[in-house]
């Protein structure tokens, strides 16, 4: 049987992310090859909606920032059969499109990517392999991982939960309910810079209790505070 070639979309939120547009300006002319690209700015404050109109990607503006407002303005912007929602500071496999196409044929509804931390030390591989490990067992994916979702399911639980903070969480939660889970081995390479700015020990604490916090029910607006100040 002929495997199905699924229209994808890619939508990156992006605020204030100069220092990588040329990295995410060369790896999107890659996936319009493949795929639907469009970049959705918050409102930057830096040079980055002006090198993205230079290269001559796809651009929207939301009126006022935050992730879960971007992403959903770009996915409902686009008519695809699946979405694949990407940060900008993160670098995918050069097969991620084909990856993505094999688990949908496969009958897989939504999923997401190995990662690896683009940081040198040892911790980091032993995060890296946490982060990917927990995600396999809870069936919940991060933003960082690159999540995908067929349309037709994201359709159906409307959208990314409009919250601050946890949207990828709030959505895998939403979606791990109705729809087959597909762990890719990708690996898509994420930047360390949060852990190598705040401190390793101190960030991967920090990470994991504004994750239980929101598990226990914590505000999101709360949980913002404590992350972004």
């Amino acid at each position: 049987m002929p495997e199905i070639v699924f229209q994808i979309a890619v939508i990156v939120p992006v605020l204030n992310e100069a220092v990588h547009c040329q990295h995410l300006i060369e790896i999107l002319q890659g996936c319009r090859r493949q795929a639907q690209v469009v970049i959705v700015d918050g409102g930057s404050q830096d040079d980055t909606v002006k090198q993205l109109i230079q290269a001559g990607l796809p651009l929207l503006q939301t009126k006022s920032a935050g992730r879960s407002r971007q992403m959903n303005q770009g996915y409902r912007h686009l008519q695809a059969d699946a979405y694949w929602f990407l940060h900008a500071d993160c670098k995918p496999p050069q097969n991620a499109i084909e990856q993505i196409q094999d688990s949908l044929n496969r009958g897989y509804d939504w999923g997401r990517f190995d990662v690896r931390l683009s940081g040198t030390h040892r911790v980091f591989r032993i995060i890296e392999r946490m982060m990917n490990w927990r995600s396999r067992l809870t069936r919940i994916a991060t933003g960082d991982q690159g999540i995908f979702v067929r349309g037709a399911l994201l359709n159906r639980i409307g959208g990314i939960p409009d919250i601050p903070i946890m949207e990828d969480i709030a959505l895998s939660r939403a979606l791990r309910k109705c729809g087959r889970y597909a762990c890719l081995s990708g690996p898509i390479q994420v930047s360390s810079r949060r852990w190598e700015k705040s401190g390793i020990i101190k960030m991967t604490l920090l990470m994991w209790w504004l994750r239980l916090r929101y598990l226990l029910g914590a505000d999101p607006q709360d949980l913002h505070r404590s992350y972004y100040g």
